[in-house]
């Protein structure tokens, strides 16, 4: 049960790390600094990466424990670690106003600091901590609902809900394969790129452009701030119906990888 709750706690670390590089792509935008808030994403990317680091071993784990105790049930958990990968999204949406505000900040400090060591070290003082509460900013429904003025990017939204599920699926139902097929277990295990494969073409040729494309206008001023701010809230919802929709692919997707090494 430890083990289950670090392995929650780690994947909702991933996601809301991961979905709170919107708010630092918009924070670029804010202040007009797009390219050193990109260069600042490496900061969520190393907790992100990090805290899978660590999860990956602990997840395989329950498939062995799985495997020699026929009364451990392996899905349940599984799907419950999708759950927390919806919740993780949720707390970044709840963050998000926040997030902004403070991305926006941190992207003038990194210019004034000239590296990310030298900013990290200014930003120790009591007093910019003290100073930075005063940019949390509470989400209201007046924001939600601002989200669904206008036309919708339905496409752009689909693909990034069908990209996000399959990134959340991938390896779970990889590891969930391997419990199905052990005879396969190391072939299925590591077969996690077959789902994400996809998912990164999606992502690299349809979405990446399409959000760099949207950028460009706004700093040139063809597109008002507010429309992007309407896009990056689209993105985290879309987001989150991803991870739900992750809660039916999960047993598929470890059929047909299952199919592929059987």
């Amino acid at each position: 049960m430890v083990q289950l709750i670090a392995i929650l706690m780690f994947t909702v670390v991933i996601h809301t790390m991961d979905s709170l590089s919107y708010a630092l792509r918009l924070g670029g935008l804010r202040s007009r600094r797009i390219t050193l808030a990109l260069s600042l994403s490496g900061l969520l990317v190393l907790v992100s990466r990090t805290s899978n680091i660590a999860q990956g071993p602990m997840v395989g784990n329950m498939v062995d424990q799985a495997l020699r105790f026929p009364d451990f049930v392996l899905e349940p958990r599984l799907h419950g670690i999708i759950a927390a990968a919806t919740g993780g999204t949720l707390l970044a949406m709840l963050l998000f106003p926040s997030a902004v505000r403070l991305c926006s900040r941190m992207v003038v400090h990194l210019e004034a600091a000239g590296s990310i060591p030298k900013m990290a070290r200014n930003l120790l003082s009591f007093a910019k901590w003290r100073n930075g509460l005063t940019y949390f900013k509470r989400p209201t429904f007046g924001m939600l609902r601002s989200l669904l003025h206008g036309p919708l990017p339905k496409r752009l939204l689909l693909l990034n809900m069908v990209v996000t599920a399959i990134y959340t699926v991938g390896v779970l139902s990889s590891l969930y394969a391997a419990y199905l097929w052990p005879a396969f277990r190391l072939t299925a295990s590591t077969s996690s790129g077959l789902i994400n494969g996809a998912a990164t073409i999606l992502l690299t040729l349809l979405i990446d452009p399409r959000i760099a494309l949207l950028s460009d206008k706004t700093l040139r001023g063809e597109t008002g701030l507010g429309s992007m701010n309407r896009v990056f809230g689209l993105m985290m919802v879309s987001r989150m119906l991803g991870t739900m929709l992750a809660q039916l692919l999960l047993v598929p997707c470890a059929y047909w990888i299952g199919w592929i090494i059987g």
